[in-house]
């Protein structure tokens, strides 16, 4: 930015902060000065070092050395006295009008994430009750493969303490509670999208705790074709952290 224009620096980034809330943006200013609008003057500190290398690498007069010295950069500055008023005017509201359309663009942009993220979480949705459905499955399937282990040991035990100890083992691989809370976590996550806030923090928030019961899931499955489920979902769910990536 111009140093004319350094005493406005703070309400531009009041401006920006307010008008985009979250996320990070380059701003600049570049101006083309007329001669008439603007003074040169030597930077005298500057010109006298250029001089000084310049002897010690070429022969000439004083006069031939400052000639070469003020052509190297900053040995001249321009200098604009004051802000004009009616130049800040239209700068301003071409910050506004760029400020809008950035916001235009990020609104477009966020109904297609918007819709995929619908989507996905749909399609997790969609999984987990197959989940739900296999579960039974996956729990007569533990039980039957205990029982057939004991079988095979050839020994004689204790039913009763058998079966408490069948209950115990599967009590520890029941992921009802895992169930309830990912769908949960989903409609959470839906409803966070349809509100008017700005909710990217949030949304992440969300999705680390469908994160963790989807691999609580997964860890306490102990049954292929659940696990392959579980697979389908982090697949979705790494998308949908990807796209989060962009949401303010």
């Amino acid at each position: 930015m111009p140093s004319i224009y350094r005493e406005k620096e703070l309400s531009i980034r009041k401006l920006l902060a307010d008008k985009l809330v979250r996320g990070k943006v380059d701003f600049s200013i570049y101006v083309e000065a007329t001669a008439e609008d603007t003074s040169t003057q030597i930077n005298t500190p500057v010109v006298k070092q250029y001089m000084e290398q310049l002897r010690q690498v070429v022969e000439g007069s004083e006069i031939e050395l400052l000639k070469m010295a003020v052509k190297f950069p900053d040995a001249l500055n321009t200098v604009r006295e004051e802000i004009d008023e009616n130049e800040w005017n239209i700068i301003s509201k071409e910050i506004n009008a760029a400020v809008a359309d950035l916001n235009s663009y990020r609104l477009n942009e966020g109904k297609v994430l918007e819709q995929d993220f619908i989507n996905r979480i749909d399609t997790i949705g969609s999984v987990l009750e197959q989940v739900i459905a296999m579960d039974p499955e996956r729990v007569e399937g533990v039980r039957e493969r205990l029982h057939k282990g004991v079988a095979e040991l050839k020994e004689k035990y204790d039913e009763n303490r058998f079966e408490q100890e069948l209950v115990y083992y599967i009590e520890k691989f029941d992921i009802t509670e895992e169930k309830v809370r990912l769908k949960n976590h989903l409609n959470y996550f839906i409803e966070s999208i349809n509100s008017e806030e700005s909710n990217g923090k949030k949304l992440g928030f969300i999705s680390q705790e469908m994160g963790r019961e989807i691999n609580t899931i997964g860890s306490k499955s102990n049954y292929a074709p659940m696990q392959q489920l579980v697979v389908q979902m982090k697949d979705e769910l790494e998308k949908i952290k990807e796209q989060l990536l962009n949401v303010l």
